[in-house]
């Protein structure tokens, strides 16, 4: 069941396919969602354009960066100018709300399942949409979270509190001298906690988060399960795409579905039991939510 859809018009195909992945949420016996960047981005949790301009204009007349992604790999000459950057950065796209309800429009088709997200995005807006903390796995990490630079120690801290101060404190581009963190066991400076390569901390949290994804994949194997998966590219489809195409195709009685607004494909094997939409992630949830 696949579709290509033009933003523009609403083929009969289309509110068919719908309407079959809204019958097939209501079905389930279990849902696993996956989520990538394009569930953000549908959010409007957008990291160039017009969002950019309104909260980084002053840095991008001094640096010349394009977008919030690549101003992030700058090499600022000090740590108050890094965190400066970051700290706006961190408020913004983890601590400020989603400009629109997507989220939470999921939520409301999901809530009353039995349901898991394994998701690669670091902002949070599961948590913040109402989703149950027990039922998420942050794989790549949290921008609400530091660790230790080098590090010394598998322990992450949450910034919260010291990047509000930050953001309220910057002046001239640099923040105070004495908010920097530090790690409390070296002393190092600490970092985010995002996954960028073997220095990545995966904590207590993590770990039990991941624990409890494998239990609810195990006591579900043998049931209608629906793999549901938003806005995944191939950056890391290792993560959640391939592993749902895997379990779809060994699992008897699992359905895969993709919404994704560029790339709603599923491979020859597992195509007659998948749903494949492409359109906005935010369009499709709203017209389930008033089906």
């Amino acid at each position: 069941m696949f579709l290509k859809k033009s933003m523009r018009t609403y083929t009969k195909d289309y509110l068919k396919q719908v309407q079959a992945l809204k019958d097939e949420i209501e079905n389930a016996d279990a849902i696993v969602i996956g989520a990538g960047a394009g569930m953000s981005t549908s959010a409007g949790m957008i990291y160039d354009g017009e969002r950019f301009h309104k909260y980084f204009q002053d840095f991008i007349n001094q640096y010349g960066f394009e977008d919030m992604y690549s101003g992030g790999f700058y090499p600022f000459d000090t740590l108050e100018e890094y965190w400066a950057y970051w700290s706006r950065y961190i408020y913004i796209n983890r601590y400020m709300d989603a400009p629109k309800p997507v989220y939470e429009n999921l939520l409301r088709l999901v809530e009353d399942k039995d349901y898991f997200v394994l998701t690669t995005n670091v902002d949070h807006c599961f948590q913040k949409a109402g989703f149950d903390k027990h039922r998420l796995f942050y794989t790549q990490g949290d921008y609400g979270l530091w660790q230790c630079s080098v590090p010394c120690h598998q322990k992450t801290y949450d910034n919260k509190e010291i990047v509000l101060r930050m953001v309220e404190e910057q002046k001239d581009g640099r923040v105070p001298t004495e908010l920097i963190p530090h790690c409390p066991v070296c002393g190092r400076p600490m970092t985010m906690n995002l996954r960028a390569d073997s220095t990545f901390v995966e904590d207590e949290g993590w770990h039990i988060a991941s624990e409890r994804y494998t239990e609810f994949l195990c006591r579900h194997k043998n049931g209608k399960v629906l793999f549901l998966e938003f806005g995944t590219g191939i950056n890391t489809p290792g993560i959640i795409k391939f592993s749902f195409w895997r379990m779809v195709y060994d699992w008897p009685d699992a359905l895969y579905a993709c919404i994704n607004l560029k790339e709603a494909y599923a491979p020859e094997e597992i195509r007659k039991k998948s749903i494949c939409i492409w359109a906005d992630i935010g369009e499709v949830l709203e017209r389930m939510g008033h089906e």
